[in-house]
């Protein structure tokens, strides 16, 4: 099979090389390991991944099978089914799995989803150790880092006719002598003077407490607080962990795609890449969120997936094409709704119609193709821009915008999410702070240096995706990642930094070795040698972007210096990460 791995892209125009923290931008190689198949294809076999490093297991929800599947790791970063833990006696659908102390925690769906679920607790032989009750549909489970509070992301998704919405919230658990006990805090207690706009309401009656739907949740590094991520509402939200007062509601605003910066591709009827500026706002509606902490500060790291809210008996999603545009705000809005240009991209249909006369003055698509860094008060202080759709054009022009369950399948997500980031996990890597994201459409996992968070750099992309292989035949490696988990090297079965991540649609899961790039190899296949050599005679002379491949030192220039280096590190990489 062959791996797309690499640390730097060629002549990719990235974010400004990072300052502050290193001259020299982070590169990263990446060395795939170990695999584990259920055989399950596109049925949710492997989805989140946690690691424990005193048994060094590998624990996996098995959502085919309803089920944890518990994986034993070798010194090679090898894995091997040793057991599974059967959660059928706690309710319908496992969503969720988290680690701390010893303690498996799992968040457990109600055979009827509109109904409260469990959070079941074991020990890592599975042995049960007691379970408790949660709100509506307990999609997340996480501890906060000092183990004293468990805290599930109770998502209260609506039926699918939509005539039963419950609300949204949290719950808290603690253990005492007498076993877990739990708190539910629902939306309905939030005060009105803690919240901050934009929140987008956009279910069929706009309900404050029933569209506020939970989908992730990541503990302040003191363990008083929560950041929780309401993706279908743009926001995110703080609960006090001790009291259950919500302490802040906040929307994450709108990225605008006619800045430079924020190109994307609208059109899968294009036959094209068409990377570029539309007049069109995306909602940034992040899944997965990650907190690490800079010098004391806590951040968040978002994925920003995008979700609409499609139902039967409801659905807010509609084609540029098939809405009416205002056409003081969009006088050429006959090209612009066109199959070759805007006309395909999906909108929330609840927003843009400003002055309320029937038509869109604005647009608003699903999800910002990106992954943004938040400070501990919500606030949006960086985003990726267009990096991850230039980065796949750049390595994967024939596949880019693929789909997740068939190959062949070019440019087929651009009107919807393009990559649609979704998974995330955040860790250190020779002294700086990574962020790696799982593309749910066209796979892989792309890493950010987020030393500083203001501006985070693109690092490195790896994609163990097969192609040419028939994914119904389990031929097409791994496909649809859905969780991941960072492993220090100081946890991980083979000494040196790794991910763990679970691929939904192929049913796999794998590691992946992180290492940072030895210096002088370009290409990233561990040796530094005459293909090294010859990328730094091909790109000789000033840099055109702003992180240059060739350019080892940082001076903006690919020359002799560069070359020097080359010469002094000629041989075998013997970087342990």
């Amino acid at each position: 099979m062959r791996f797309i791995t690499t640390a730097t892209v060629l002549g990719l125009a990235t974010l400004p090389a990072l300052g502050g923290v290193e001259d020299t931008p982070l590169r990263l190689d990446f060395n795939p390991l170990g695999t584990y198949s259920t055989f399950l294809f596109d049925e949710g076999g492997c989805e989140i991944v946690q690691f424990d490093a005193a048994t060094q297991r590998l624990y996996v929800v098995n959502g085919g099978e309803e089920r944890i599947d518990v994986l034993d790791t070798s010194a090679a970063g090898d894995l091997t089914f040793a057991f599974s833990i059967d959660i059928s006696a706690y309710g319908a659908g496992i969503q969720s799995i988290g680690i701390s102390n010893g303690v498996l925690g799992a968040a457990i769906s109600a055979p009827v989803d509109t109904d409260p679920g469990v959070a079941a607790f074991f020990d890592l032989d599975g042995n049960p150790i007691g379970s408790v009750q949660t709100g509506v549909l307990p999609d997340m489970i996480g501890c906060s880092p000092d183990g004293r509070y468990w805290v599930t992301a109770d998502e209260g998704q609506p039926n699918d006719a939509y005539d039963i919405d419950p609300v949204g919230g949290v719950t808290v658990i603690e253990f005492t002598k007498k076993g877990p006990s739990a708190r539910v805090i629902t939306f309905e207690t939030v005060d009105p003077a803690v919240v901050e706009g934009p929140i987008v309401l956009s279910g069929p009656n706009a309900d404050f407490a029933a569209d506020l739907e939970p989908e992730y949740v990541a503990c302040s590094s003191d363990s008083t607080r929560a950041f929780v991520s309401r993706q279908e509402a743009n926001c995110v939200a703080t609960p006090d962990l001790a009291t259950g007062e919500w302490l802040l509601v906040k929307g994450i605003g709108f990225k605008d795609h006619s800045l430079p910066g924020n190109e994307l591709d609208a059109s899968n009827k294009d036959d094209s890449i068409n990377i570029r500026n539309w007049p069109i706002f995306g909602i940034h509606m992040p899944d997965t969120v990650a907190r690490f902490t800079i010098d004391g500060m806590d951040y968040i790291a978002t994925a920003n997936e995008g979700d609409g809210r499609d139902y039967d008996g409801y659905s807010n999603e509609e084609r540029v094409k098939d809405v009416t545009l205002d056409p003081t705000a969009f006088p050429d809005f006959e090209t612009l709704q066109e199959n070759e240009n805007l006309g395909r991209i999906k909108i929330d249909a609840s927003q843009g119609d400003i002055d309320g006369d029937g038509d869109y003055d604005a647009l608003y698509s699903f999800g910002a193709r990106s992954m943004s860094i938040l400070d501990a008060d919500g606030n949006l202080i960086a985003d990726t821009g267009s990096v991850m759709e230039e980065v796949i054009a750049t390595l994967l022009p024939d596949q880019f915008n693929s789909t997740n369950d068939e190959n062949d399948s070019f440019d087929n997500r651009s009107d919807d999410k393009g990559p649609e980031p979704e998974g995330i996990t955040v860790g250190m890597i020779g002294g700086r702070t990574v962020a790696f994201v799982g593309l749910e459409r066209i796979g892989g996992i792309m890493a950010f240096d987020v030393s500083d968070p203001t501006n985070p750099v693109y690092a490195g992309y790896v994609n163990t995706r097969d192609f040419a292989g028939d994914p119904q035949d389990f031929t097409a490696g791994d496909m649809g990642p859905e969780g991941l988990d960072f492993i220090a090297a100081s946890d991980s079965p083979t000494g040196r930094p790794m991910i763990a991540v679970g691929f939904e649609i192929s049913g796999t899961a794998r590691l992946i070795e992180v290492t940072e790039a030895c210096e002088g190899d370009l290409n990233g296949d561990g040796q530094v040698n005459s293909a090294d050599l010859g990328l730094i005679l091909g790109f000789w002379g000033a840099c055109v972007d702003p992180v240059c491949a060739t350019d080892i030192n940082g001076d903006g220039v690919t020359d002799k210096a560069d070359l020097s280096l080359i010469l002094a590190n000629w041989g075998s990489c013997a970087n342990e990460g």
